[in-house]
Formats: C-alpha cells, sequence, structure tokens
C-alpha cells in the first residue's frame, strides 16, 4: 500500500515555550543589537548637536532617536515576560504527568509481584514454621529435664538457703 500512496510525513512537534521563549529572547538580542546601533546614531548626533547652535532642530533629533529606541524596547520586553510566566505554569503540570507516569509504571511492577506470590504459600510456611518452632521447643525441654534430682519449689530453696546461713553464722 505504501508504494502506492507512499508514506505519510512525520508531523513536526509544534514548539515548545522552551523554544518560543529562545526564539523571543533572540529577538530581544537583536533588539539590543539595533538599540546599540541606534545609540551609536545617537553619539553621532549629540556630536552633531554640539557643533550646532541651540534651537528646535537640535531637540527634535534628540527626542526623535530617544523615542525610537523606548518603542523597540517597549515592543518586545513583555513577550519572553509572560512566555516564562507560562512555562513557570506548565512545568509543574509536566513534572506530575511525569510523577503520574512513574505510579503506573509502579503499580503495574507490583501487580507483577503479586501475581508471583501466593497467600496461601504463605500462610503454609507459617505453618510449617510454628510447628518446627514447636518441636524445637519440645526437644529443649527433653533435654533441659533433671535426672536423680529432687523436685524443690522456691519455699524449700528458701528454707535451705536459710539453714545455711544460720549454720555459717
Amino acid at each position: 500500500m505504501n508504494r502506492f500512496f507512499g508514506k505519510a510525513k512525520p508531523k513536526a512537534l509544534p514548539p515548545s515555550l522552551t523554544d518560543c521563549m529562545g526564539t523571543a529572547n533572540s529577538r530581544a538580542e537583536s533588539t539590543d543589537k539595533k538599540i546599540s546601533r541606534l545609540d551609536a546614531e545617537l553619539v553621532k548626533y549629540k556630536d552633531q548637536i554640539k557643533k550646532t547652535r541651540e534651537g528646535p532642530a537640535k531637540n527634535t533629533a534628540k527626542q526623535r532617536a530617544l523615542r525610537m529606541q523606548e518603542q523597540q524596547r517597549a515592543r518586545r520586553a513583555p513577550r519572553p515576560f509572560c512566555m516564562e510566566q507560562a512555562n513557570h505554569t506548565v512545568q509543574p503540570l509536566k513534572d506530575t504527568k511525569t510523577t503520574v507516569d512513574a505510579m503506573k509504571l509502579g503499580v503495574k511492577e507490583m501487580k507483577k509481584a503479586h501475581k508471583q506470590v501466593k497467600i496461601d504459600q504463605i500462610e503454609d510456611l507459617q505453618d510449617q514454621l510454628e510447628d518446627m518452632m514447636g518441636d524445637a521447643n519440645e526437644i529443649q525441654e527433653a533435654q533441659s529435664r533433671s535426672y536423680g534430682t529432687p523436685e524443690l519449689d522456691e519455699d524449700d530453696l528458701e528454707k535451705q538457703h536459710l539453714m545455711k546461713f544460720k549454720t555459717h553464722s
């Protein structure tokens, strides 16, 4: 099918705010260059003004140069600021989307892990461990039995202790 109609050209991505900000900043830089050229012209005008005598022609030249400079700055200065504000608004949303994507991936991984873990097997293992611990306790009790020694309670032991103490005194 592609032989007859060809492949669709990939769509170019729309420019991002960062791209727009870069373009606006480059425009602002070019404007600053123009302004510096105007400043150079202004210096020429000032030199001419110094050489000419006071009058309306001198004042008009000064005002015209200053107005041109201020107009160019005023036209381009707000644009980058607005785009920076929009970028500061968009960036947290992008970060949130990245976080949500990571959370989704985490949920998928947890589901895979839960499929591999069987609760019945865990309960069986715990039952086996409990049985083995009981057996180990029984073995220890059997080994700790005393043979040939009379069984004494605490009162009997205290009496014997007191008797030994009195005989030594």
